[in-house]
């Protein structure tokens, strides 16, 4: 193994794993979600739903398959109607690029906050479509969810031309009106949606998670907290990114059980990569060859190891990994059927994840994904 010192190079393998960490997926098992959400002073009940329920969408999108292959998903956040953002800049911005790196996503959900109310729709849809690092291929499910109260129709940018266009593009439009469902009619929002071969839905932003608890529960989040040790985090990203996951289980934990039980569940799906910072997804996804690495890159488990050691190191605790996670998806498995029945008493369908959930089901199984 290489031992001498080349910042140029760190630097180049940093940079090289940020790109790869956007653009890498498989041609014909993608979905991409972007995500938009309305931050004016009376969308607080909205964000907290988009922060209790990214993990339990982000599941349901794992249970996703094609050509028998489970789907790489990549996600990105705008935010818009906030009057914190000038007005020069339509009042939103992207938070996040379409990105593998989930725990991103939620860091960057449980930042925002509420201010103002000038929602432009028309202008953030045209925003997210031009902007995004959208796939190229028309076989990958490409999907934009807004989710809003006011108007459709304000602002300069015509809602019109702006679903038009993204569905051109291959760009689903849902919108997701937060409000009595005829008035999200009257005001343009299902209109929306049908331009761009979307689905309307109204949800109750206001409505408060559901948790069921279930026998499952208390292992499956411990299995959680040992998986976290499996991770050997290098390079220059490595501690911070570290520290990142462990505080995106502390602030699932903050807004439910079963926030901090899906989430848990999310570090055992495929879905979750962090190519840009662990040793491991790095080495399974052939983004880094162990023999170039220098010693200031490597975790600190490692350094002084030699290439023998280290190289059985990692194959053990690739082993301990994938054992956690067989065990958290059989418990979930299990957890599954158990709130299937109980959900039946008492099923509601106006929250935000209820809302993406049922739509994408229908829109992938357009695009030939298969869900277990």
């Amino acid at each position: 193994m290489k031992r001498t010192n080349n910042n140029f190079k760190v630097i180049l393998l940093t940079l090289t794993l940020m790109l790869c960490t956007l653009s890498i997926s498989g041609a014909d098992e993608l979905v991409q979600m972007a995500i938009l959400l309305d931050t004016s002073g009376s969308m607080d009940g909205l964000i907290d739903q988009a922060k209790a329920q990214l993990w339990k969408i982000v599941n349901e999108l794992a249970l996703a398959k094609k050509n028998g292959k489970s789907v790489s998903l990549e996600v990105g956040l705008y935010e818009y109607g906030n009057d914190g953002i000038p007005a020069t800049e339509g009042h939103l911005r992207m938070i996040v690029n379409l990105t593998k790196d989930l725990d991103k996503i939620s860091e960057e959900l449980f930042k925002l906050t509420t201010n103002g109310g000038s929602e432009y729709c028309g202008q953030v849809i045209d925003a997210a479509t031009g902007t995004l690092n959208w796939s190229k291929s028309n076989n990958d499910l490409k999907i934009i969810y807004i989710a809003g109260n006011e108007p459709f129709t304000q602002g300069s940018l015509d809602y019109k031309s702006a679903c038009s266009n993204a569905i051109k593009k291959g760009i689903i439009v849902n919108t997701i009106f937060c409000g009595d469902y005829k008035e999200g009619i009257s005001t343009f929002w299902k209109h929306g949606a049908d331009l761009a071969d979307g689905k309307y839905i109204n949800i109750d932003q206001n409505q408060k998670t559901v948790h069921i608890d279930t026998p499952y529960d208390e292992e499956i989040v411990k299995l959680g907290n040992e998986l976290n040790k499996t991770y050997l985090a290098y390079g220059s990203l490595g501690t911070t990114n570290k520290s990142r996951q462990e505080k995106q289980d502390l602030n699932a934990s903050t807004m439910s059980e079963e926030a901090l039980v899906q989430r848990s569940i999310s570090k055992a799906q495929s879905q979750y990569v962090n190519s840009s910072w662990d040793l491991l997804d790095a080495v399974e996804n052939g983004m880094i060859n162990l023999e170039e690495m220098e010693d200031e890159e490597l975790p600190e488990e490692l350094k002084g190891k030699s290439d023998k050691e280290i190289e059985e190191y990692i194959k053990n605790m690739q082993k301990e990994r994938e054992k956690i996670q067989k065990e958290i998806n059989e418990l979930n498995e299990k957890r599954r059927k158990y709130v299937a029945k109980e959900m039946e008493k008492i099923a509601s369908e106006d929250t935000l994840d209820s809302a993406i959930i049922k739509s994408v089901r229908e829109q992938a199984t357009k695009k030939h994904f298969a869900f277990e």
